[in-house]
C-alpha cells in the first residue's frame, strides 16, 4: 500500500462539477492499493498518516506535530494510478488491486482511519469516479510511503 501525503491549507474533490468534500488545514492523501495487500498494510499506513509530525508543534517547532496534534482533517482519495509500471512510454496497472476488491478495501481503510482518529476529521473522494483533486499545498510539504514488503 502507498501514501502521496501532502501538508494542505485547504483542499477539495469535485465529481461533475459537485464538490463532495472538502477540509481546510490537514492532510490531502492520495492512496495507492496493491494486489497482495492486507490489514496489515492497511494498519502501517494509518499509523503513518495519523502520527507523522508534518506541521509546526508548540512555540512554532518546525515539524513538531502530528494531524492528531493539531485536530486537522484528512481528505482521502483512492489513486490506482500510484501502482503503476512503465513498458516504454505506455503505463501498466497490473499491480494495482481490481476495483471489484480495491473499493471494499479501500472502504475499510478509511473505516479504521475513523477509528484511530475522529471520524468526521475524516473525508474523501469518490472511488473509481473522475476526479478532480484541488489543493493547496502547505510549504510544499509532499511525503511519500508505502507499507513494508513481508518477509
Amino acid at each position: 500500500m502507498k501514501a502521496i501525503i501532502q501538508r494542505v491549507t485547504q483542499a477539495s474533490v469535485t465529481v461533475h462539477g459537485q464538490v463532495i468534500s472538502s477540509i481546510a488545514n490537514g492532510l490531502c492523501v492520495l492512496v495507492g492499493i496493491k494486489t497482495d495487500d492486507t490489514l496489515a498494510d492497511v494498519e502501517y499506513i494509518v499509523k503513518k498518516i495519523l502520527n507523522l509530525k508534518l506541521f509546526d508543534g508548540e512555540n512554532g517547532k518546525r515539524w513538531g506535530a502530528s494531524v492528531i496534534d493539531k485536530q486537522y482533517e484528512v481528505l482521502c482519495v483512492s489513486q490506482f494510478t500510484l501502482y503503476h509500471i512503465m513498458k516504454g512510454n505506455k503505463l501498466d496497472f497490473h499491480r494495482a488491486m481490481s476495483a471489484v476488491h480495491a473499493e471494499p478495501f479501500y472502504r475499510n481503510f478509511i473505516a479504521e482511519l475513523g477509528k484511530v482518529y475522529n471520524p468526521e476529521f475524516i473525508k474523501d473522494g469518490k472511488f473509481g469516479a473522475m476526479m478532480q483533486v484541488h489543493i493547496e499545498n502547505d510549504g510544499p510539504v509532499t511525503i511519500e510511503i508505502e507499507s513494508p514488503e513481508p518477509k
